[in-house]
């Protein structure tokens, strides 16, 4: 395998563009950063030159959701989105929350549910339209947007500052070596760099070990969120629905719960969140999401519907005890990359937009400065000013409330919700990574999933086809292994090999070699870019790194 370091000796040097401002990633808070900045320099009279950086073939291409959002700081980024023609079409018409035993549905009184799950006001979305109209305001107002070219490096100046970012070498093949169609990758240089690669971003996560931007806050904590789209019968669709549920299939130890969301055109979105601290290596959080869709209440809305899309993507839900410190020298985490979701509220989007819009006003007064490669305190000390922190506050005990089991979790945030307010005078804590919390097979009987039906329940290969996952199968696998020995050694040993049930798409898979000795099989073609392994692996030696651009799943109304 021919290194990095090499290709560049032997093709370097690699070309550089100069912009004021580098965003990596095409999602919410990137565009919406990328869109502020262009908003003030022309209220302004100023040139500022911004290029976003998005992996996925288009925009849009890799952004799943739920999704309801919050219209909130968009109102505030785009005053006139409705005129705008965003596609925020479908007003939420009712809340339900329902308790799942395996047979029975238990509906929350209006009167009981915490205001974090009242929807009044918000709206049912695609997150990944909503995207790709984002990236049309932003291209309008002149932000250079490059689509299929993931960032796969950063790049420093000799002060230790953030320089840039260097996009991935193309045209390597399985070996590593180059191929006729080898092209270098290309460096984008900035005076400030953002960071909005979503949640566990492949750089975000070097930065924050690089600059310890998690000294003192409490490990980061991740849930999967695994959802399909259907299109189902009009006497049965009803548009703006929104039901939560907890409980049933998941034991009451673990944390988790449903979502169902009716959107306009007789489409449904589904979906099933699993926190990734959960402690039994047999849970599949896959099965579980299938298993959910055949309880009475919710099997009725999908029976002769069809399903017409599938992904997952993991979900930075730490809450404010968790968020590192958001700035660097040169550069800034955004949207879910720093970890701004609203676990209580299950929404990020509203958060995320609002954190690229107060990083961007501190680079553009940073900029007017005729600074560079510091760090824009500015944008730390406007989120402490903002509503965002003060709805973070009010949300920090939710999940760790919620990771203590359904029945404690729920008593303690009716305490914190309703009857404080989310204004307790106490703070809950996250006490390990989810890593650290997978207990050996040993302690577990494996658990017996029944077999998917093809109508209402699938396998994971069905799944990754209609998400429309694509990889080149000539390049090197971006799924990597620090010591390719652990797997078979310690995950399958003593955690009966986990990754084959927590990867959502079959990527992971333990095959016998010709003389019975077991080996790990990485199927990196099927990879969605959920993230979950570079989160779960309970030796952290599983490492995600950048695919070749454009490759992954291309979500169409997610």
């Amino acid at each position: 395998m021919t290194s990095s370091q090499d290709l560049l000796e032997q093709y370097g040097p690699r070309e550089a563009m100069e912009y004021d401002v580098v965003v990596v990633g095409g999602g919410p808070a990137g565009l919406s950063a990328a869109i502020r900045l262009k908003q003030l320099a022309a209220q302004s009279g100023k040139e500022v030159s911004v290029c976003v950086l998005e992996k996925g073939s288009e925009v849009g291409a890799h952004i799943l959701s739920g999704a309801v959002m919050d219209p909130r700081a968009l109102s505030e980024l785009i005053p006139d989105w409705k005129e705008q023609g965003a596609p925020l079409n479908t007003p939420v018409t009712e809340d339900r929350f329902l308790f799942l035993s395996a047979s029975k549905a238990y509906k929350t009184p209006s009167w009981l549910l915490p205001a974090c799950f009242q929807n009044h006001g918000n709206y049912v979305v695609s997150l990944s339209n909503v995207t790709r109209w984002l990236g049309q305001q932003a291209e309008a107002l002149g932000v250079e947007v490059f689509a299929g070219f993931p960032a796969a490096e950063v790049l420093y100046n000799e002060d230790g500052s953030v320089k840039g970012v260097a996009t991935g070498n193309m045209g390597i093949n399985k070996e590593g070596e180059p191929t006729a169609e080898f092209q270098l990758g290309m460096e984008l240089h900035a005076k400030y760099t953002f960071f909005a690669e979503g949640a566990r971003g492949h750089l975000g996560k070097q930065l924050i070990a690089k600059y310890k931007l998690d000294d003192g806050r409490d490990p980061q904590t991740y849930a999967i969120g695994i959802k399909e789209l259907w299109e189902i019968k009009p006497e049965l669709h009803q548009p703006g629905l929104v039901v939560h549920t907890a409980g049933w299939p998941l034991a009451n130890d673990t944390y988790g719960g449903s979502f169902l969301y009716h959107l306009e055109n007789n489409q449904v979105a589904v979906g099933y969140v699993v926190g990734l601290a959960y402690q039994n290596p047999y849970l599949s959080p896959f099965e579980e999401f299938q298993r959910y869709k055949t309880h009475p209440e919710i099997r009725k809305f999908f029976e002769g519907g069809k399903r017409i899309s599938y992904g997952a993507r993991a979900i930075t839900a730490g809450g404010i005890q968790s968020l590192p410190k958001l700035v660097f020298p040169g550069g800034a985490l955004i949207g879910c990359d720093a970890g701004f979701l609203n676990a209580s509220r299950i929404k990020g989007s509203h958060a995320a937009i609002k954190s690229g819009m107060m990083a961007a006003e501190a680079a553009f007064n940073a900029l007017n400065e005729n600074r560079q490669g510091d760090e824009l305190a500015a944008y730390p000390a406007a989120f402490e000013q903002s509503w965002l922190k003060e709805e973070l506050h009010k949300a920090r005990n939710f999940k760790p409330s919620m990771s203590k089991g359904l029945l404690t979790g729920t008593l303690l945030v009716g305490i914190d919700q309703v009857l404080f307010g989310g204004k307790a005078p106490w703070t809950m804590h996250h006490a390990h990574a989810d890593h650290e919390c997978l207990k050996p097979a040993a302690n577990y009987a494996p658990i017996a999933y029944p077999k998917p039906d093809g109508k209402l329940t699938f396998d994971r290969l069905s799944s990754v086809f209609i998400s429309n996952t694509n990889h080149g199968e000539d390049q090197p696998a971006h799924l990597t292994l620090k010591d390719k020995n652990v797997p078979v050694r310690i995950n399958l040993a003593q955690y009966a090999g986990p990754e084959s049930r927590y990867c959502p798409a079959g990527v992971y898979e333990f095959v016998k070699n010709e003389d019975n000795s077991d080996r790990l099989q990485i199927n990196a073609q099927n990879c969605v870019h959920c993230k979950t392994c570079d989160i779960k692996d309970p030796t952290q030696n599983i490492v995600w790194v950048t695919p070749e651009g454009g490759g992954g799943p291309n979500y169409s109304g997610m």
